[in-house]
């Protein structure tokens, strides 16, 4: 299953280095547009990629999470599970620009906020009906200047009359502006985007969003693993896979679902 974060993409310098110096289209995510201060408990995860030969370190965007608790960022579990060893540390950020001059490279005065990552006990192995695919990042310090996102409650992607109700993505990911191109139309991001899109199908795991441009949808794309879906101000799931050109349909693990709310239970209250 093709994973939709920056940290796991077969190639890291095509999206690290091969961006480096492409000047981004106005707008993150896919089909998206500015987040304006709508969602400030969203955050991206900053990864230090540090080249073994040289030695050099550059800081990209690798996932995207949401801020549950003061001290509980949610994310994926892939978004921290068998990491490269060029990959030298995680770390989170609220900062609404990461990346002012879109070079590819996380800005120097980011502030970056430590922690540890937590993957589900259960990840991969599920098999392809529920890969547990669910992780928090237990900041060592509280933020206490933004108010945390709320958890859907117990089984609302069960509720029928849903597939009217628009679903909200946030993530800071890769760029597509356009159905247009494959891989060429993919550019670096660089600022808290949001999508507006609909539901599709649900599955007792899953939630599948639509992300076509031509129905008024948008999305995610890679490096916004880890991030939100929001119905109704709630967060109902988050962005794991879709399609590789990140055109047609999120695939999203819901977080409504029993063995989601037993893990996150473990560190905040569940509705």
């Amino acid at each position: 299953m093709r994973t939709r974060s920056s940290l796991v993409i077969a190639c890291l310098t095509t999206l690290v280095a091969g961006l480096l110096g492409t000047q981004a289209p106005a707008h993150a995510i896919t089909y998206g547009v500015p987040d304006a201060g709508e969602h400030p408990n969203v955050g991206s995860f900053v990864g230090e990629f540090t080249d073994p030969t040289t030695g050099d370190t550059l800081l990209f965007q690798a996932c995207t999470g949401t801020l549950i608790a003061e001290d509980v960022v949610l994310s994926a579990s892939h978004c921290f599970s068998g990491l490269p060893p060029e990959i030298t540390d995680i770390t989170f950020t609220l900062d609404p620009v990461i990346d002012a001059d879109r070079d590819g490279a996380v800005d120097a005065d980011v502030e970056l906020l430590t922690g540890t990552p937590v993957t589900h006990p259960l990840y991969a192995t599920g098999g392809l009906s529920n890969l547990y695919d669910i992780a928090v990042f237990l900041l060592d310090d509280p933020v206490t200047h933004v108010d945390p996102a709320p958890l859907a409650p117990a089984g609302t992607l069960d509720r029928r009359g849903l597939r009217g109700e628009t679903f909200t993505a946030v993530g800071y990911g890769t760029v597509r502006t356009s159905r247009r191109k494959g891989p060429q139309g993919f550019s670096v991001g660089w600022r808290r985007e949001k999508a507006d899109q609909h539901l599709r199908s649900v599955t007792k795991a899953w939630a599948t969003l639509s992300m076509n441009q031509a129905t008024g949808d948008g999305g995610t794309c890679y490096g916004d693993s880890g991030g939100p879906h929001f119905l109704d101000g709630a967060v109902v799931s988050i962005t794991v896979t879709g399609d590789a050109m990140c055109k047609a349909t999120d695939k999203t693990y819901r977080v409504d679902t029993p063995w989601a709310r037993d893990f996150l239970a473990r560190y905040v209250p569940v509705p």
